[in-house]
């Protein structure tokens, strides 16, 4: 069979270090691969270096590295995505202009690889393709044709990634590497990213070596939804191959692992939640307000009253009343760009037009004289702002990450005391980063980066912990341990959750509020009770 890709006896580094020590692999024409593996387990380098950032450097003299798409390989991820922000974020020229600064919108972000000015040039006409990418197949086959208008700072995780696959696409790039393209999505971004897998991956089954053709590499950090054109599985385990072969012989595999692991889940679950508790006794003195936290009565944590918001002619929430109670622990849903996130940042304030509304937090209507400082004491915060705000200063050691969250500051700016760095130790311990305390937050994959942010928004047991997708590129066993967590702070009833999420199997037991959003529907929310 005709070789794609070969690889014979290499190891994958960089200047700093080896991260593989040694890869042997093969990709041929009629063969559709998943890499799999935990996160810092060796796939995000060894996808890295099929991509051309690491370099294959051989350990003998038969050593060999061929492969047909040098120079022609695109990486579309989360950690894309996040950079794609950071990015819009460092060029907003808001604060030199009389309005709000939208950046870049997907028409224009897109037809950067058409022929269009790059994102310093942004002032810069189009060419004339751009004003026609409605009628591009990539467009259609992507689903962000209503989209196109919109910044890329207004976008949901979801359109993010498609706006980022469609571009992809349209580079031209002879192998596109998706990595857990699934994870954020609605049912119908989903559904349309699934058909769009199967009818590349299927010319891709269909073509001989040489045909001029898109081929792609899908990468999971979880053995979930896995789209039947996938025939082969390389799986790394500790800066190793753990498993190569076909598919059928995969799942095999993965059938007698979780055998043996439901054998152990309920002794690691319930030590678990004796570790939890017995931290928060041991570190009762740091946590904001703890003592506040058992609020007299129902005193009403969160009221919305008939809010509205909104920007030019698109509305996200209109007439909304919404109300959350102690103890009443909500899961938020709807597709992607129905509000979710715009609904949690008028809670954290990090939407302005929270002061234009009627809203009230822990007692307090909103622009009423509370500082921000005032309202964020009170809560813990897991966002995608907040990932890439810390990513902006992603320099900071994770025992300064963990101390932050004391202190509701992004980084840290006054000395930690002796409690909060013992307290810190035992956080990160409990996540599964012990002796890992002085590593960088920037030096971890993007899921341990996410799991880091969970445990910084729960060490003060805040009254509100606000989740928004927690579970983003975490693997498998992170993501059950972060749900037992959240799970054991919730029955500490101190806090209350508010979690938005796609994915069904994340819902909480103790969830048995929900909000769901309907986009351009009269109303556009329901409430329901289970």
């Amino acid at each position: 069979m005709a070789s794609l890709i070969s690889i014979h006896n290499c190891r994958v580094q960089d200047l700093r270090q080896v991260y593989i020590p040694e890869v042997s692999w093969q990709m041929n024409a009629g063969e559709a691969w998943l890499v799999i593996g935990a996160n810092k387990s060796g796939k995000d380098m060894f996808l890295r270096a099929i991509a051309g950032e690491k370099d294959f450097v051989p350990n003998s003299e038969e050593a060999h590295v061929e492969s047909r798409f040098d120079g022609s390989t695109e990486i579309v991820s989360l950690e894309r995505a996040a950079a794609l922000i950071e990015e819009e974020r460092e060029l907003d020229e808001t604060d030199y202009m009389n309005r709000m600064d939208e950046g870049r919108t997907g028409r224009r972000f897109i037809a950067e690889v058409l022929g269009g000015p790059d994102a310093k040039h942004r002032n810069v006409p189009l060419p004339a393709i751009a004003s026609r990418l409605e009628t591009l197949p990539e467009v259609k086959l992507c689903g962000v044709e209503g989209i196109l208008e919109r910044g890329l700072r207004y976008m949901s995780t979801g359109e993010i990634r498609r706006t980022l696959l469609c571009r992809a696409l349209l580079s031209k790039k002879k192998l596109l590497i998706l990595s857990d393209p699934f994870a954020g999505l609605d049912a119908q971004s989903r559904q349309i990213l699934l058909e769009f897998f199967q009818t590349i991956v299927g010319r891709q089954l269909r073509a001989g070596a040489d045909e001029d053709t898109t081929r792609i590499i899908l990468a999971m950090e979880r053995y979930t939804e896995i789209p039947e054109t996938i025939t082969h599985v390389l799986e790394y385990a500790d800066g190793a191959v753990s498993f190569c072969g076909t598919k059928a012989d995969y799942e095999k595999l993965l059938s007698e692992r979780e055998a043996e692991k439901q054998k152990t889940r309920s002794a690691e679950k319930s030590a678990l939640t004796d570790a939890f508790n017995q931290i928060t006794l041991d570190t009762a003195a740091l946590q904001n307000g703890a003592g506040e936290n058992h609020i007299a009565g129902e005193q009403t944590l969160i009221q919305l009253n008939k809010v509205n918001v909104g920007w030019d002619d698109h509305m996200v929430l209109r007439d909304m009343d919404w109300s959350v109670l102690p103890n009443q622990h909500w899961l938020i849903r709807g597709p992607n760009g129905s509000g979710k996130t715009t609904l949690l940042e008028l809670i954290t304030g990090d939407n302005k037009q929270v002061y234009s509304n009627d809203v009230w937090l822990f007692g307090h209507k909103r622009g009423t004289g509370e500082t921000i400082w005032d309202i964020k004491k009170h809560l813990g915060i897991v966002s995608y702002r907040l990932h890439v705000e810390y990513r902006m200063v992603g320099g900071t050691d994770l025992l300064r990450v963990i101390i932050s969250g004391f202190h509701d500051s992004i980084g840290l700016y006054e000395p930690p005391t002796d409690t909060e760095i013992a307290a810190a130790k035992k956080w990160l311990a409990l996540a599964g980063f012990t002796g890992r305390e002085d590593e960088s937050f920037s030096s971890l994959s993007y899921g341990e980066q996410r799991a880091i942010l969970i445990i910084r928004a729960a060490v003060k047991q805040p009254k509100v912990l606000i989740l928004d997708e927690p579970c983003h590129g975490l693997d498998e066993d992170y993501r059950q341990k972060i749900l037992d967590l959240l799970e054991s702070i919730a029955e500490t009833k101190t806090t209350t959750l508010l979690h938005v999420t796609h994915d069904p199997s994340e819902a909480l037991p103790c969830e048995k509020h929900i909000l769901e959003l309907h986009p351009n529907e009269v109303p556009m929310y329901r409430c329901i009770t289970v």
